[in-house]
């Protein structure tokens, strides 16, 4: 059935299960209410909706409907309504002018006729709408802050939370969605672009004068919970969440290193991080000094030598987990002018909190721990305000947008996060030491061992070593094989940080175009094993790796 213009649903006050359908009507003029901040995109009802709202005044609330809602109902969407089409349905205006004088004089709720003819008449409230807009104006708006009202201004929506597994859960979402909505759970906004009313709102916005979406790649409202949630977690001003880890690196390395510049990397580190930072970057000028993680002495002398921009790498490492003091580095860099990067992803942000530590920005796949489903690529970097304006006007360029339905799932993942990342750290930590003590395992490499090079620099920052664990069997490439194919639990993949156990041979899985010689320069050895845990109960994990030790 074709149904024109905007359909319009009243709660009468007959019943509160009788909906009524009208034919459309023109609302395009009527005011939407003003949001006040409970969390940086916070909307609560004002006190006189508020008191409408305890007075049984809901009957004469007139919801308006998207015209693109009324083909959703038409449409298999109809199903997923609670999810998808829920955006549209709660993006939906309520006219509160007359609700609110009626309440200020005393009056009970108006009838819907007369807020009907009192939203025909009153004036456009222009509504500042939280979103990403092209050049200097982020996805939060807040590059832009003075030309929010106050009562819209950032407020600190974690006050009441105070711990990790809090901030995973309500983050972003309890107290700062932006999106209005009585749903528990972030609705999944698809839309590639967004309308102004009038071109002086366009103008408005181009202006700076107004914040607001614009485009599908310079932000959207699933996306910015995302990037809230984990800018709580770390503690930072800002974050911005791309289609990739990778991607998330090369944006930022382009945005903060200039042609001819320089910067500091480790040695050990992901391949492909690598294979940019020596293949792709000199294409711009760009030259890099690599030094071993500890090497601190390597550090000072590449930052006298060169005009150092930037020093960036992973801690810890990967494969081998090597850790980086970031305190120390980072206090060396600073005093250079070079900035720091960590690359957290084996960490995650509960185990370790390297902002905090002094440095100035931090970077995670968000494929891994953060999704922790082994269902979403993803990518996300943390940081000041003024940094992250730089990373983000140059990923408004190359594009790499996460998709909103990608950023729904990151979302999802992180509300099991902290009891995720507890059970594989407990996990993890008895099968080092089981493993280190195993005859059949020539050598473990975990941050929680006492035997690890860097232990003592991971026990001063971090609370938790991670669920990955990587270890050299005692034998060839042929007995590793055979050890890794006599698992029951692990896939045979790689990736990590997920709810599944994933194993792999880095000499096969990342390193196999390389010949044994090269990649013994990387220190990947042939019978070396990268696990990592999933939550799957410790005493099965246990029997099935004892059991395939056992068949070599």
């Amino acid at each position: 059935m074709a149904v024109s213009g905007c359909l319009h649903l009243q709660i009468t006050s007959a019943s509160s299960s009788a909906f009524e359908c009208r034919s459309a009507r023109d609302f395009r003029s009527s005011p939407r209410p003003e949001k006040a901040s409970y969390g940086r995109f916070g909307c609560r009802p004002d006190a006189a909706k508020r008191a409408m709202l305890s007075s049984g005044g809901l009957s004469s609330l007139i919801f308006r409907f998207p015209p693109n809602f009324v083909r959703q109902l038409s449409t298999k969407a109809r199903r997923n309504c609670s999810n998808i089409g829920v955006a549209q349905v709660v993006a939906a205006s309520w006219s509160n002018n007359n609700i609110s004088a009626s309440a200020a004089t005393g009056g009970g709720a108006p009838s819907p006729a007369a807020a009907i003819a009192g939203a025909a008449a009153a004036p456009v409230v222009p509504a500042l709408d939280f979103v990403a807009g092209g050049e200097a104006l982020a996805v939060d708006g807040l590059e832009n802050a003075d030309v929010l009202s106050e009562d819209l201004r950032t407020h600190e929506a974690s006050s009441f939370l105070s711990s990790d597994g809090s901030l995973t859960v309500h983050a972003g979402e309890r107290l700062g969605r932006g999106i209005v909505t009585d749903a528990i759970t972030t609705p999944v906004v698809n839309t590639s672009a967004y309308f102004f009313k009038k071109t002086a709102e366009l103008i408005d916005f181009k202006e700076k004068r107004r914040a607001s979406f614009e485009y599908g790649r310079y932000g959207n409202p699933t996306t910015v919970v995302a990037e809230e949630k984990i800018s709580a977690l770390e503690g930072a001003e800002s974050t911005l969440i791309m289609a990739s880890g990778m991607c998330a690196s090369t944006v930022m390395l382009m945005a903060l290193v200039p042609a001819g510049g320089h910067l500091v990397t480790t040695t050990d580190c992901y391949r492909k991080t690598r294979i940019f930072i020596e293949t792709i970057l000199p294409r711009m000028g760009i030259s890099a000094t690599v030094i071993d993680p500890a090497d601190i002495e390597g550090l000072k002398s590449a930052l006298e030598k060169n005009k150092v921009s930037l020093f960036f790498t992973e801690s810890p490492t990967n494969p081998l987990f090597r850790c980086v003091d970031v305190k120390l580095v980072s206090d060396l860099c600073h005093s250079k002018g070079a900035l720091v990067c960590i690359d957290g992803t084996f960490a995650t942000p509960l185990n370790q909190k390297v902002l905090a530590l002094g440095a100035d920005l931090v970077l995670h796949s968000a494929t891994k721990f953060i999704g922790g489903h082994n269902d979403v690529l993803a990518g996300c970097i943390s940081g000041s305000l003024k940094l992250m304006t730089e990373i983000r006007n140059l990923h408004h360029v190359l594009g790499g947008t996460l998709n909103p339905n990608a950023a729904y799932l990151i979302i999802r993942g992180m509300k099991t996060l902290h009891l995720r990342v507890k059970q594989q750290n407990s996990t993890a930590q008895r099968m080092a030491e089981i493993l280190e003590a195993h005859p059949k395992v020539k050598r473990v490499y975990y941050p929680g061992l006492p035997s690890h090079p860097e232990h003592h620099i991971a026990k001063k920052q971090m609370t938790g070593f991670g669920g990955v664990v990587s270890f050299e069997i005692d034998g060839d490439l042929v007995t590793t094989i055979k050890f890794v194919d006599a698992l029951k639990i692990p896939y045979i993949a790689p990736s990590f940080g997920g709810c599944e156990s994933i194993v792999d041979q880095p000499a096969i899985m990342s390193y196999w175009d390389l010949s044994q010689a090269e990649r013994a320069k990387y220190g990947i050895s042939d019978n070396l094993v990268r696990f990592s845990f999933g939550v799957e109960d410790f005493e099965d994990l246990k029997a099935d790796v004892l059991q395939a030790l056992e068949a070599i």
